[in-house]
């Protein structure tokens, strides 16, 4: 079992590089997906109709991902946020935002393998993705660490208010954009003040690049806008109208989004400012949440 079980895990990486090339090549291939048609027909969102938004209620499990606790808050996933099987997060992330089957596969995978659970006949609840240093990490944009609270399940929203007031770009209807410089500054402005202030700070390569990965979502399949990002950010909800900003037939591959992470990851360098310092108050997550 011990030279089966790496071997297993060699061919599966293997597979998973062909595959995810394979997807892109295709990309490369066929033509995009009409704007107003990405979600496909008969999926929620699709014409940007998504289903009713419910603020989560108490006992129910949320996570510090926007992104799943949003699909979860509209009940895309099991609304309480519990008893959600990895084949079906691979399924609704797919669906929802427009993010590559290899891309699908492999995000469920790890998280089950973070919490040694089955794969294939495994179960989780959102909260358990929060295990410290497994995805979860200190130093996010829109959580404080752990540390300082300990329930990651609700944004944070002075630190996401000034995430969305970093915004620099526009498009050419004039829409407010975040751009990969903006992220990298206020990623090194977060990482700095997090180590300086958080006694247990820990911020290891992988979790760098976690980070990055993290803020690179609002870039792809988010396209920036900071119109679309307030609710996404601060309510976890997905606004009316709304679509993935990815319109590629076979949606974001492993690879088209590392480009963007490493462009994040590259630029981003430490300085500490004292508008991001942490903070301690419990009560300052409280204002603008719909909870």
């Amino acid at each position: 079992m011990f030279l089966i079980t790496p071997l297993k895990k060699l061919l599966s990486s293997i597979f998973l590089i062909f595959w995810d090339v394979s997807l892109n090549i295709g990309n490369l291939l066929t033509p995009k997906r009409r704007a107003g048609f990405v979600i496909p027909k008969g999926h929620p969102g699709f014409e940007g109709k998504w289903p009713e938004f419910i603020p989560p209620q108490d006992g129910d499990s949320r996570c510090s991902c926007p992104a799943l606790n949003a699909m979860a808050n509209h009940g895309i996933l099991p609304r309480d946020g519990k008893n959600i099987s990895f084949k079906e997060l691979n399924k609704k992330v797919r669906e929802t935002y427009n993010f590559g089957p290899s891309f699908c596969y492999f995000v469920p995978n790890f998280a089950a393998d973070m919490l040694k659970r089955s794969y294939s006949k495994g179960t989780f609840n959102l909260k358990d993705l929060d295990l410290h240093n497994g995805i979860e990490h200190d130093a996010s944009l829109t959580r404080q660490d752990v540390y300082f609270q300990p329930d990651q399940g609700k944004p944070d929203i002075p630190l996401v208010k000034e995430l969305l007031a970093s915004a620099t770009g526009k498009d050419k209807d004039g829409n407010v954009l975040l751009t990969s410089e903006d992220l990298a500054k206020v990623s090194g402005k977060r990482r700095a003040a997090a180590r300086d202030s958080n006694p247990e700070f820990t911020l290891a390569t992988e979790h760098k690049m976690f980070g990055s990965s993290n803020s690179s979502t609002l870039l792809t399949i988010f396209g920036g806008r900071v119109k679309d990002l307030e609710p996404i950010l601060l309510e976890e909800r997905i606004p009316d109208g709304w679509e993935p900003r990815i319109r590629e037939r076979l949606g974001l591959t492993i690879l088209a989004f590392n480009k963007t992470v490493l462009g994040v990851e590259t630029r981003t360098k430490e300085d500490t400012p004292a508008s991001v310092a942490p903070t301690t108050n419990p009560e300052s997550n409280a204002g603008g949440v719909a909870t």
